[in-house]
């Protein structure tokens, strides 16, 4: 049977980096030692890569990657989804290749056979949960046009792009090839801030996105809002992008997060989490929540209610993506 708008393959199809997460717990003392920005996320190159690595203590190797968590976190709802995302012929890439489909996303991209290697994140945990990512982006920042499935996009209900992906030349250029597709063929576009500091550098790109009416579904964080707005204020940047977006979703961590929607405002607060271990993928697992629950056509307030259980329960422990049953927990809230 042939895929149509109203009968997509996919619920959602993603493009985005394809890391492996490399975390170790830490004291803060370590953080500053190192010269890190606590709580942030800087991209590295090779010899800082080693630098860090070799100063980290016993680690844990986890297959992340912000759109891939998302992914993880949908078909843990169970969602049906695909994956975009380059990895080199490299063991670090079949770890990627492998954790991704073992969690039931699919995923065919052809493996980079150059250098460099398969992206990873070297993550440091304080006892705060707090955690200070440092990010080797690899071959993750050489997805070319040419890699994309025209087909497998058009297939999907909603095309789903990571921020940090922008950054790079080759995969920003995929992206909006992505975009083109998804709105010849009558699918909706989700986009995800990712971080301050890609804002700074492509604001202008987003901002003409979403001036373009591209984007469908906007996630932004706080500190994010504020960076493509312009204003400091919650509401006031609220305000500022709820006309342009058709649906706009803000966290704001401990504080919970607020939909707009057609002129309909949503606000839910934080799950409550016994012990936050590790802040890795909160907002990976909002999105999940948020957009499966959107998927299914569920209420704004439910949608974000799913998506703070995700969030809760990523935040409980180690590693970005979720290890308790997602689906009885959404169910029984």
């Amino acid at each position: 049977m042939t895929d149509s708008p109203d009968q997509p393959r996919y619920d959602v199809i993603a493009i985005g980096n394809a890391i492996v997460d490399v975390m170790a717990p830490c004291e803060d003392a370590l953080i500053e030692d190192l010269g890190l920005a606590k709580g942030g996320m800087t991209l590295i190159d090779t010899a800082r890569a080693e630098e860090l690595y070799a100063a980290m203590g016993p680690a844990k190797e986890i297959s992340g990657g912000s759109a891939a968590n998302t992914l993880a976190g949908m078909a843990a709802l169970g969602a049906r989804c695909a994956f975009i995302g380059q990895v080199a012929d490299d063991q670090l890439g079949a770890v990627f290749s492998h954790d991704i489909r073992a969690v039931g996303v699919d995923f065919d991209t052809p493996k980079r056979k150059a250098e460099p290697p398969t992206a990873r994140c070297l993550i440091f945990v304080t006892p705060d949960g707090e955690r200070t990512m440092n990010t080797f982006l690899g071959a993750s920042q050489f997805l070319p046009p040419a890699a994309l499935d025209e087909a497998l996009i058009a297939s999907a209900g909603i095309l789903y792009l990571e921020g940090y992906l922008w950054d790079p030349e080759e995969p920003r250029s995929a992206m909006r090839r992505a975009i083109e597709v998804a709105r010849e063929t009558g699918r909706k576009v989700a986009f995800t801030a990712s971080e301050s500091f890609v804002i700074d550098r492509h604001g202008e790109d987003f901002r003409a996105l979403i001036a373009d009416g591209l984007i469908d579904i906007l996630f932004v964080n706080e500190t994010e809002l504020a960076s493509l707005t312009g204003e400091t204020n919650f509401d006031a940047g609220l305000d500022a992008l709820k006309d342009s977006v058709p649906v706009l979703v803000a966290t704001r961590s401990a504080k919970g997060a607020v939909a707009i929607a057609s002129g309909e405002r949503a606000e839910v607060p934080a799950e409550p989490v016994a012990k936050v271990v590790d802040t890795t993928g909160a907002g990976d697992l909002f999105a999940a929540g948020f957009l499966t629950g959107h998927a299914r056509e569920e209420s704004l307030e439910r949608c974000l209610k799913m998506g703070a259980i995700c969030a809760a329960e990523v935040i409980s422990h180690y590693g970005a993506r979720p290890e308790a049953d997602l689906q009885a927990l959404v169910v029984g809230a």
